[in-house]
């Protein structure tokens, strides 16, 4: 541990962040290094220098360094985290950070596959399957995992954190549902639409032990080529082999955007999106409204006749 982190209590901070999901601790981790890092090369090599002016330059000084509007956010939100700790902790007597603000950049979402562009991914990605009794058992086993997590993503909405850490606990086959861990250790549980449960118990039947191997954990559900856990990465790569109708290629969370989207177009309550997702707030499923008012008006705009 350098003299630095010793000073800064960084080390002590991260760890304080157990309500936090991993990729929050990871990010704020590197957050406040980098403004560690950027303080001490200012002269400011203490916390106990640092005062509202420094943070304001701080956010000025990302700006200048083309940073996007919502990561500067970002980052000032982990500040003002990182000072609230301090304090309490008594590292400083006054909480520099407690009026700091950054603008907030746009609420924007990715474009989102249509109903029909969703249903031919999948369709596609089902066609690969193997007959049971022929073909490469472990080509089949891939691909049977495959469509089974492009089917949960968009089938239920899952984060892919939430679909790699998926157990065998938490998946009720009779049911129909699955409970997940998600951000801030909140657990949820969602109702899985038939072809998504269909794609998961055909995978666990007649794909999953073709992927284990001895360090291969006996509660994870989804594995990966080497029998290790799945990791967002691999997700990523599975939905790359599998492109939409027109080529494009989509990252795991655009499905999770699909999930709630579709279910706003076909009627579905905002608070029971809000569920579904497992949103704390409901401003942050809002923003789908948005998404699909702008699809009302592109429809509206392109089909009547005095638009």
């Amino acid at each position: 541990m350098s003299a630095t982190t010793q000073t800064w209590e960084i080390d002590g901070y991260v760890a304080s962040l157990t309500a936090s999901s991993v990729n929050t601790r990871d990010a704020y981790s590197r957050d406040i290094r980098q403004f560690v890092a950027w303080a001490d090369r200012g002269g400011c090599t203490d916390p106990v220098s640092l005062d509202h002016a420094t943070l304001r330059r701080y956010l000025a000084y990302l700006t200048t360094r083309g940073f996007a509007k919502r990561s500067i956010a970002r980052k000032a939100a982990a500040l003002r985290s990182y000072l609230r700790f301090l304090r309490r902790h008594g590292v400083v007597e006054t909480d520099p950070g407690r009026s700091l603000r950054a603008p907030k950049g746009s609420a924007r979402l990715p474009r989102v596959p249509r109903a029909e562009e969703a249903n031919a991914m999948l369709e596609a990605a089902a066609a690969t399957l193997p007959d049971a009794a022929s073909g490469d058992p472990r080509a089949g086993a891939l691909a049977r995992r495959d469509l089974a997590v492009m089917e949960i993503l968009y089938g239920a909405g899952l984060r892919i954190a939430e679909c790699c850490g998926l157990t065998f606990e938490g998946c009720d086959q009779v049911r129909g549902a699955l409970t997940v861990l998600g951000k801030g250790s909140k657990v949820r549980r969602v109702p899985l639409g038939e072809p998504a449960l269909v794609a998961l118990s055909e995978y666990l039947e007649l794909g999953r032990s073709e992927l284990v191997a001895p360090e291969s954990p006996a509660d994870i559900v989804f594995l990966n080529g080497r029998g290790r856990p799945l990791t967002p990465r691999d997700a990523r790569r599975i939905l790359a082999r599998y492109p939409l109708p027109d080529g494009r290629t989509l990252h795991p969370h655009v499905l999770r955007h699909a999930f709630a989207t579709h279910l706003l177009e076909g009627g579905a309550d905002l608070r029971v999106v809000q569920e579904l997702l497992g949103h704390t707030d409901l401003a942050t499923t809002q923003v789908y409204t948005h998404l699909t008012t702008d699809r009302l008006r592109a429809v509206y705009d392109e089909t009547h006749p005095r638009a």
